[in-house]
């Protein structure tokens, strides 16, 4: 490994000494899969989230999704996803739309969940309003195709506790009982203060042309409660993923056509599209428009259920939606889905352009900058990486319990940064929030590549043990470049990274 110094503070300040460059250009890297440098889909390469949904708050956008993860059957190997277990809610938020902060997951159902009476979550809606004066966040999801509960916060990123420990729509809920899934919740909070939830989708028998199935009612005034009968949109083979938005004063419903191979009558959504209608009136009536977005196998040869969220963010527009692109490069492709991000575009009509689903994604806003203080679960692209939670280690870091941390297991893992801006001068120091269990191992900074220009190497020496602050000088980190971190670790045992900043 590399050596290293200290300082009179106990801080790591030593170089990337100890091997040659080109003995460490040639030391083994991981393999970025599914999220590649230079792609900005799918948005995470180091786990998945499926059925996502947008919140625009403090600058940032928020991503609700499905908190998809691997099952396995009773010989270890990796199965179908039957959704059946899936009773968290995965967080991340961005301010560039590349780089993204991994929040954690959202215990949501289940015994250990904030709605314990609860057994499944599955894809969340999320809402802020401004409640006495407070900043009040909503999420709602779907227990399975039952119910549907809402959980409130006074952050976008929690704690979340359930308000009224029981389901806020249910089979007795006046106009939902003949909607075959009660799920898939959308949530719009109008310039006039009232709010409005649409939810619902399924096929009664011989009914796919006009199931029916969508609803719209409006939200009390606190948000978790419903108010008045729930109204069916008459939404052409509907099959499931409302969708709401508010556009130069129409209202735009979206949603999933169903799969339906029978004859279709001319104009109407083939099958897995996603579709949309327009109103003058949140809750109608509705005029169909067309479709926007193919099926996913249509762009990634993987098709599937067709999952999406429209929002606007620094007066542009974007489609989020899932795709199974990860599992594909995972070769799995049963059922698991990441989601992705496209710009969605209005005519000058008012109707919407036709989306081009793809790996490229959306461009970056702006230049990341590195002095501020960064969570490491922050990720442009990675190999090798995962997140957990910085409290699931023996010791609470200093940046807090609320930190997902880096996790670095096997010696040539990485994670990078896209358009990291240094500037004119540039860095002359790293600092870097780690934990490490006493055995000695280093974080490379590299520039474009993970065997891009060595600007410094960061040491972990085996006396280290638990959390503590580790800085190295660097050089010639200036400008804008892509900035990896590479893991070198002696032993296949983690390394955990919370949080990082650059000086001058």
């Amino acid at each position: 490994m590399s050596h290293f110094q200290t300082n009179t503070n106990g801080q790591t300040v030593g170089s990337g000494g100890g091997k040659t460059a080109q003995e460490q250009e040639a030391m083994p890297l991981a393999t970025a899969v599914g999220k590649v440098p230079g792609n900005g889909n799918p948005l995470m390469g180091h786990k998945f989230g499926a059925d996502p949904y947008a919140l625009v708050y403090g600058g940032r956008v928020y991503l609700y999704m499905t908190s998809d993860a691997l099952e396995y059957d009773s010989e270890g190997q990796v199965k179908g996803n039957t959704y059946s277990s899936i009773n968290r809610i995965t967080v991340i938020s961005s301010d560039d739309l590349v780089n993204w902060t991994d929040h954690g997951e959202i215990a949501v159902a289940g015994p250990q969940g904030a709605a314990k009476w609860a057994t499944q979550s599955w894809a969340p809606a999320a809402a802020h309003r401004v409640v006495d004066g407070k900043d009040a966040f909503f999420l709602y999801f779907a227990n399975n195709a039952s119910g549907i509960g809402v959980l409130t916060a006074d952050s976008p990123i929690g704690p979340w506790t359930d308000p009224i420990g029981e389901a806020l729509v249910t089979r007795s809920t006046p106009g939902v009982e003949d909607v075959t899934w009660l799920f898939d919740p959308a949530v719009l909070v109008d310039e006039d203060g009232r709010a409005y939830l649409y939810f619902g989708g399924g096929i009664p028998e011989g009914q796919h042309e006009w199931p029916n199935t969508a609803r719209v009612m409006e939200l009390g005034s606190d948000m978790i409660s419903v108010q008045g009968e729930a109204v069916v949109v008459p939404a052409p083979f509907m099959f499931e993923d409302a969708g709401i938005n508010k556009h130069e004063g129409v209202y735009y419903y979206s949603y999933c056509s169903n799969f339906y191979e029978g004859d279709r009558p001319q104009g109407s959504p083939p099958a897995g599209e996603i579709a949309y209608m327009t109103s003058e009136h949140p809750m109608g009536p509705w005029t169909y428009r067309g479709t926007i977005l193919k099926n996913p196998g249509h762009f990634f040869g993987v098709s599937g259920n067709n999952h999406h969220a429209i929002f606007r963010f620094q007066g542009e527009w974007y489609i989020a939606y899932h795709a199974q692109t990860l599992a594909k490069a995972l070769g799995l492709s049963n059922g698991y889905r990441s989601t992705h991000l496209n710009k969605l575009e209005f005519r000058p009509d008012g109707l919407i352009n036709e989306i081009q689903a793809d790996y490229a994604g959306v461009p970056q806003l702006k230049p990341m900058n590195p002095y501020e203080r960064i969570a490491a679960g922050t990720i442009g692209w990675s190999a090798g990486v995962r997140t957990k939670a910085a409290a699931e280690a023996p010791e609470v870091p200093a940046g807090g319990a609320d930190l997902m941390a880096a996790v670095a297991g096997t010696d040539g893992s990485w994670l990078a940064l896209a358009r990291v801006d240094f500037g004119q001068p540039g860095a002359t120091a790293f600092t870097a929030s780690i934990w490490s269990d006493g055995r000695q191992s280093a974080i490379e900074l590299r520039l474009d590549q993970p065997d891009g220009k060595l600007i410094g190497t960061l040491t972990i020496p085996s006396t280290a043990s638990g959390w503590s602050e580790r800085s190295v000088n660097v050089a010639a980190a200036e400008d804008v470049h892509d900035l990896y971190l590479v893991f070198r670790n002696e032993v296949e045992e983690d390394l955990l990274v919370g949080s990082w900043q650059f000086s001058r």
